[in-house]
């Protein structure tokens, strides 16, 4: 790896010689080329004389200015800019210590691996790494790169030391017509269930770190290349999102599916349903024990109803019996007195 740029860190009275290295690559990221439709020809763009009308060559190219109060543009050569009295055209001086969350966020740029230059630089890039993580600051400075200065910010990162190339505060923008018109009232509950919803989310994993459009466009490309269809590894579906109507019922829901997808309610929905069979087996067991007294309950009462009736029937069955006989008894005994009193007569 080449370094883009040699310098030296001023640090007080000490000077420590550097290397700069890009710290990022930009080419693993996704690009297009722009073609020609009608035929997929490449457009590319020419470096056209806007005078002439002609292509120039790269060695025919070089560097103007123009001024915000003119419209025209001078011309300036290597040597021109060479003669600049800037100081921080070689040296990085560091200005001030400050803590790293004072730096805005929205300031940092671009960052460098800054490495040893001699040998002798070892010691005092070694203190200065120390001294700042031991203090807990990080280093302000300017530095002039690719012909322009700017501000640097120098952080200890593991054993090395690593420079951030910061905008100016004059580089940022006004947040004009970003914030809301109306200041939205929000509750106290709200706030703690969202405070539960971000504790929910637990680490980033390696698979949060994976650049998945790179991936399904890489398969696109291969497919169209070999005339198939295109094999998507889709995995889960995002949620839909759409129109928030009950804020902290959508933060409810949000924690609950947060910790469904790490699985961390499964051993609690287990116990849960590990107690509703026992309950539905108790009440089994009450139903049957319930059928069963009722069954010897109504069986024996059944059984009583029964005897008591056919007694009782039996009772009604021997009394008209009796008075039968009883009629029957008193026909013969009248027939044999009308009988008696007839032969009587014939003698």
């Amino acid at each position: 790896m080449r370094p883009t740029a040699k310098f030296s860190i001023s640090f007080g009275l000490v000077t420590i010689p550097v290397a700069a290295y890009n710290a990022t690559d930009t080419s693993a990221s996704v690009s297009f080329v722009r073609i020609h439709t009608a035929d997929g020809g490449r457009v590319r763009n020419q470096p056209v004389c806007s005078l002439e009308g002609t292509e120039v060559s790269p060695d025919e190219i070089g560097r103007g200015y123009r001024p915000h109060d003119a419209d025209v543009v001078v011309p300036l050569s290597d040597e021109d800019l060479d003669a600049l009295p800037l100081p921080t055209a070689k040296t990085l001086t560091i200005l001030a210590f400050v803590a790293g969350g004072d730096i805005d966020p929205l300031q940092m740029g671009k960052g460098y691996y800054l490495a040893t230059d001699s040998p002798a630089a070892a010691k005092p890039y070694v203190l200065l790494r120390e001294a700042m993580e031991r203090h807990e600051r990080v280093g302000l400075g300017k530095i002039a790169l690719h012909g322009r200065e700017t501000l640097a910010m120098i952080r200890p990162m593991g054993d090395a030391l690593v420079m951030q190339v910061l905008l100016w505060p004059h580089q940022i923008r006004p947040m004009d017509g970003v914030l809301p018109e109306r200041e939205a009232e929000v509750h106290p509950n709200e706030v703690a269930a969202a405070e539960t919803l971000m504790d929910s989310f637990g680490e980033l994993s390696e698979e949060d770190l994976h650049d998945h459009y790179r991936e399904a466009l890489e398969e696109l490309v291969s497919a169209k290349l070999a005339h198939r269809e295109p094999e998507f590894d889709t995995g889960e579906e995002p949620p839909s999102g759409g129109q928030v109507m009950d804020l902290m019922a959508a933060l409810q829901d949000s924690v609950r599916a947060a910790k469904r997808s790490r699985g961390e309610d499964e051993g609690d929905e287990g116990r849960a349903t590990a107690k509703r069979p026992a309950k539905k087996a108790a009440a089994k067991t009450s139903t049957a024990s319930g059928t069963k007294t009722g069954t010897k309950s109504g069986t024996k009462s059944g059984t009583k109803t029964a005897s008591g009736a056919a007694t009782k029937s039996a009772a009604k069955k021997s009394t008209a019996a009796q008075s039968a006989t009883k009629k029957t008894a008193a026909k013969t005994t009248a027939k044999k007195k009308t009988a008696s009193r007839g032969s009587r007569r014939a003698g």
